[in-house]
């Protein structure tokens, strides 16, 4: 059974120069099995925390941003460390820098955060097995029908910033 996690969760690159803190829970913790996740993972699915970017403290060195295609066509930004290139969280275009998405294995204990759900599952990897006690939906999910009534409240919390960011990449596109 798994144990509830205490925060804050720290967590890092392989080579221990981009290190982090997770201040709080996050919102929500996706595990992505689109083919785009598995291509840029190299593994069956991707495990996200998505956390309020003003909720992770950097500890160590700054991450290299780098822009990325996605299968949106609108592009994320990865975080990585600049000397192993371990990808340590991303910033997809929707909520740009305001809303962070954590590589779960990157936390030094990543069993603390296991998936809230299971998404894109219509391109799983056959050989996978959803756990029964897990939602899982086939494509994306609307989020009123998934994230508890807290994660929303601090979602609707982001809209202001996130309306803004949207405005200014509008404008500047």
């Amino acid at each position: 059974m798994p144990t509830t996690p205490v925060f804050p969760l720290e967590g890092g690159c392989d080579c221990g120069r981009v290190r982090y803190r997770m201040e709080s829970a996050p919102l929500f913790v996706h595990c992505c099995h689109c083919r785009w996740c598995q291509r840029e993972s190299g593994a069956a699915f991707a495990l996200n925390a998505l956390i309020e970017a003003d909720r992770l403290t950097q500890l160590g060195e700054p991450p290299e941003i780098v822009p990325t295609p996605s299968a949106s066509g609108a592009g994320q930004r990865i975080a990585r460390c600049p000397h192993c290139r371990i990808a340590v969280w991303s910033h997809y275009s929707g909520a740009g820098p305001v809303l962070t998405f954590v590589r779960v294995g990157t936390l030094d204990m990543p069993d603390q955060l296991p998936p809230d759900i299971h998404i894109f599952t219509a391109s799983k990897q056959p050989w996978f097995t959803l756990p029964p006690d897990t939602p899982a939906v086939p494509a994306y999910y609307r989020r009123d029908d998934h994230w508890p009534a807290a994660s929303l409240a601090r979602f609707a919390a982001l809209a202001p910033a996130i309306h803004a960011y949207q405005t200014g990449r509008a404008k500047a596109g």
